[in-house]
């Protein structure tokens, strides 16, 4: 069975300045509303099967310019963000170098069965595309992590994936491991995007390339490139452990940890812009301000 267009992508949108909501679907640069779903979340309870037939027996609508739309953070409901610590060989080294009295502490969680993983976001506060993430006022060295994010189900199968800034804290986080919460977790501090793409139109997620640029005063202050290839952890078993001992009856998105970090003491200033692109997926994008305040 195939999707009814090609790259077909799940999005959360408003029509220009309007105040509903909608879910649609965007292909060839067009999107059509997802007439009688009233939610990402109402998605998520669906077994993947039903899923895809659902999007598959879609009938396109009235089609809007993706230009006319406002992309909205691919994520509502009661779904949380969790994500994934130290998967890659970058990250650890990168732990390792700003936590030098608990290095052991990353090298072991590296090579342990049991992956690091953590809450990230409530639904609600998560930045979509566009919308300024981040920096701590209490900080001095902050980085965006781009990482591939896994949408999945309540029965835990991954159905989606999308992109995911976590953006964090090196000065917080290097103080002290248990300082990781205050690091990781704050108001602007998880930007998700532009859309979903569901699984079955993803060939191979350990294939993915991911760039990273940081535009400064009109020039690329840092930018990189690495690929999922280079992950340390199997995608079900990251999603496995996430499961056990717990239910997310709206699904939940975790981030897979990320294998690009700018070097130390390269941080984050208010102004710049982090852009994400990842495979097929696409780009998203994020204008960066510190200190910002709830509401903003």
């Amino acid at each position: 069975m195939s999707a009814p267009h090609t790259a077909v992508n799940i999005v959360r949108y408003r029509v220009a300045d309007a105040p509903e909501v909608r879910i649609g679907l965007h292909a060839d640069g067009e999107v059509t509303e997802l007439r009688g779903v009233a939610s990402l979340a109402e998605l998520w309870r669906l077994p993947l099967a039903e899923l895809r037939d659902l999007l598959t027996r879609h009938e396109p609508g009235p089609a809007l310019p993706l230009a006319r739309v406002r992309l909205l953070a691919p994520v509502d409901g009661t779904t949380e963000v969790w994500a994934s610590g130290v998967t890659y060989r970058v990250s650890r080294e990168a732990r390792v170098e700003e936590s030098e009295r608990a290095a052991d502490v990353y090298q072991l969680v590296y090579e342990a069965a049991r992956p690091e993983l953590f809450f990230k976001s409530a639904a609600w506060r998560v930045r979509g595309p566009g919308e300024p993430i981040g920096v701590r006022a209490d900080s001095e060295v902050d980085v965006p992590e781009p990482e591939l994010a896994l949408v999945v189900n309540r029965f835990g199968e991954i159905v989606g994936y999308t992109i995911c800034d976590d953006v964090s804290s090196r000065t917080i986080e290097g103080e002290n491991p248990l300082y990781l919460p205050q690091a990781k977790i704050y108001f602007g501090a998880c930007a998700l995007g532009p859309w979903i793409t569901p699984v079955w139109a993803v060939a191979d997620p350990y294939d993915l390339d991911i760039a990273l640029a940081i535009t400064r005063d009109g020039g690329t202050a840092w930018q990189g490139t690495a690929s999922t290839s280079q992950l340390h952890r199997r995608l079900d078993d990251l999603v496995g452990y996430l499961m056990r001992g717990d239910v997310h009856p709206d699904g939940v998105v975790l981030s897979t940890g990320t294998c690009l970090v700018p070097p130390t003491p390269f941080s984050l200033r208010d102004g710049d812009t982090v852009q994400i692109t990842i495979g097929t997926i696409g780009t998203l994008a994020n204008p960066v301000r510190r200190g910002l305040p709830p509401g903003a």
